[in-house]
């Protein structure tokens, strides 16, 4: 039990991103559930049910900016030495048998975490033509013969040329091997996958159905992947998980910079997405009720350094200017050679770059949403670390990415975490009275604060994610608590008391200690404000160089992608200037487009083509070095715009009050429901 005068001490919970002080001497357990990270624990911390395993990372990490080490906890205990010896703990540890030395940085298993992470990543549904890469033919080929010398694969290339027309065909090396028992065993009538009529994958004896493919997404926060049944296009099975590379860096950046820091940096990042694909494929398949053997195509999109870590790639390069990518081109490759346990023969596919930080994802998503083939002039972001923006009609499509920062996601904000049960995601102040309410993930019940009311156990906060810090500080200046610069009305800390000050800075009540999971009270401070704007301004910065680009003032629509677009308020998002002006009812979310589209490049081999196509047509601009980019990011920085218009959200914003005053408008205003 720490002392009373015992020195606070960082501690950092990966995946949820969530940080903060303890003492000295705090059980690792107790400091987790403290900080609302729930583990999970069946003997209740009695270190007999090894359910509470943690890792501790090793080495300086950027992104919070504190050293970890083994030495960061307690030493092992006897009684994990107990457990360890029935149940081995390759690298971890019990968080309830140890206490925290010094700053550390752990990482949550998936299977230690209770309240697991959401991952809203599902395909959506979308009318694809079916045209794969891999399909199978029933072919009768020709007996063997003393008179006939010709070989097994002589013979069938032959018959493959006479019943179906293709000729010039090779043999994959490990496919070889299994020819001659099939013939043998469908006296000579066989089923053949084939991969873009140019090679074959299997040979299977008699007549046989069964050809299936994998498309990947892997996003810089969370992987998915979509089992689908190559002949009929059927999706089977949706799988998804953490990226578990988090653990060496929450942003691009970061793992770019542990790659350059640590020799063996690219092996352990490229072994850790590896291992998770192979675990998404294995789940996949046990869902679907097929064999692993069975996937015999994969399609991977990704952002340039992802996309060069899972190829194993040092993405050094990406680091800094002119961010080269090793190459824009898609790939064709073999599965295995990337350690990949799908068929011995399985092809796998992965689309095209369009340039350093607009990456093979961005390419899946605008072949999900055909920008290029709309009249009307379209808006698609995906907004992530690094948030990835297109602008473009048939006419012409541009495209550039802006460096948003991780706050999105709950990173550098003091309560914020990643979306998981128990975060809050959406949020309602009452203009009047500074009334809060929110929702959190995984309940349906909205909390009134200091209403008295029992909060069910699943509706009590643990933190905020990006949904619900985007609309805790829209409201915020809805209800006049923050101004237009993002600075909160110094007047209000005396006469509210949501608004007080901690420190040298103002910070407003989102969520009384009584109904959270920790006890303590979740707030919304100052310096939470200044990272949303930096974030919102920078993404705006980049939209205004795509339009100013394109000559245009205005656009027709905005899709919104990604996990985290698909949860964001379009109404919040634009009070808070982190889209432009436009009509609401022209605002919608698509949810994972990067993940639809490499499902289109999957079962439509011309989709590849067209992928391909796009990437060499698509016009990139350079923000990070564009001369009007800082001018436009200091006018992104107020809510919404310094000087933009916004003429869609007339009636909506509050009029700027003078400076240190009470919002005169607060009195008169209509009240809102308090959950509307």
């Amino acid at each position: 039990m720490p002392s009373p005068a015992a020195p606070m001490l960082q501690v950092a919970l990966m995946p949820a991103g969530r940080r903060g002080s303890v003492a000295r001497g705090t059980n690792l357990l107790q400091a987790a559930r403290a900080l609302g990270v729930e583990l999970e624990s069946i003997c209740g911390g009695r270190q007999t049910c090894g359910k509470c395993q943690i890792v501790v990372h090793e080495g300086r990490d950027q992104t919070h900016a504190l050293s970890s080490s083994a030495a960061s906890l307690s030493p092992v205990t006897d009684s994990e030495r107990a457990y360890a010896a029935k149940n081995p703990l390759p690298g971890r540890r019990l968080a309830c048998a140890c206490t925290v030395q010094a700053d550390v940085l752990i990482l949550v298993p998936p299977e230690s975490q209770a309240r697991k992470q959401i991952v809203a990543k599902a395909a959506t549904e979308r009318t694809i033509s079916v045209l794969p890469a891999v399909r199978q033919v029933y072919v009768e080929s020709i007996a063997p013969d003393m008179d006939d010398a010709r070989g097994d694969w002589e013979r069938l290339q032959v018959a493959l040329a006479a019943q179906w027309g293709l000729t010039g065909l090779q043999l994959d090396v490990l496919a070889l091997p299994t020819l001659q028992p099939a013939l043998r065993q469908g006296k000579e009538c066989v089923t053949v996958t084939l991969w873009q009529e140019q090679q074959v994958l299997r040979v299977q004896p008699g007549y046989t159905e069964g050809a299936y493919g994998l498309a990947v997404d892997v996003g810089s926060t969370t992987v998915v992947a979509h089992l689908c049944n190559l002949r009929t296009g059927a999706l089977l099975s949706t799988q998804s998980a953490m990226n578990p590379q988090v653990k060496y860096g929450e942003d691009l950046m970061s793992r770019v910079s542990y790659s350059m820091l640590d020799k063996q940096g690219l092996a352990r990042m490229h072994s850790a997405i590896i291992r998770t694909l192979n675990q998404l494929a294995a789940d996949a398949a046990v869902q679907a009720g097929i064999s692993l053997h069975d996937i015999c195509d994969m399609v991977l999109v990704a952002n340039p350094v992802m996309h060069h870590i899972a190829l194993n790639i040092d993405p050094v390069e990406l680091g800094g200017a002119p961010f080269a990518v090793a190459l824009n081109a898609a790939l064709d490759l073999k599965a295995r050679d990337l350690g990949l346990k799908l068929n011995p023969c399985a092809q796998l596919h992965v689309l095209p770059n369009i340039a350093g930080h607009v990456g093979a994802d961005n390419v899946a998503a605008q072949l999900a949403e055909a920008p290029h083939r709309s009249d009307d002039l379209l808006l698609l972001i995906d907004v992530g670390t690094n948030a990835e923006i297109v602008l473009g009609n048939r006419q012409q499509v541009l495209a550039c990415s802006s460096p948003t920062g991780p706050a999105f996601e709950g990173a550098q904000i003091a309560h914020g975490q990643r979306a998981a049960p128990g975060a809050i995601e959406r949020v309602r102040i009452d203009p009047v009275t500074l009334q809060p309410s929110y929702k959190v993930c995984g309940s349906d019940t909205w909390v009134l604060p200091g209403s008295g009311q029992l909060v069910p156990q699943d509706a009590r906060a643990t933190g905020i994610c990006g949904s619900g810090i985007i609309e805790a500080v829209a409201e915020l200046f809805l209800a006049g608590v923050i101004s237009k610069d993002g600075r909160f009305n110094s007047a209000l800390a005396g006469t509210q008391p949501r608004v007080h000050a901690s420190g040298r800075q103002l910070e407003f009540v989102l969520a009384d200690g009584a109904d959270t999971s920790t006890g303590s009270n979740i707030t919304v401070t100052q310096n939470d404000v200044r990272a949303i704007q930096l974030g919102k301004a920078a993404l705006y910065a980049g939209v205004k160089l795509l339009m100013e680009h394109r000559g245009v003032t205005q656009v027709d629509r905005i899709v919104l992608a990604g996990a985290f677009g698909s949860y964001i308020s379009p109404r919040h998002a634009m009070i808070l200037g982190l889209i432009p002006d436009c009509d609401l009812e022209k605002v919608s979310a698509v949810g994972n487009a990067a993940g639809d589209g490499a499902r289109i490049a999957l079962l439509n081999r011309a989709a590849r083509v067209e992928a391909a196509q796009i990437a060499q047509s698509v016009q990139h601009v350079q923000t990070a070095v564009a001369p009007r980019f800082q001018e436009e990011f200091i006018g992104a920085m107020a809510l919404p715009h310094a000087t933009d218009a916004f003429p869609h959200l007339a009636g909506m914003l509050p009029l700027e009050p003078a400076a240190g005053s009470v919002p005169a408008e607060r009195a008169t205003r209509r009240r809102r429901p308090a959950a509307a």
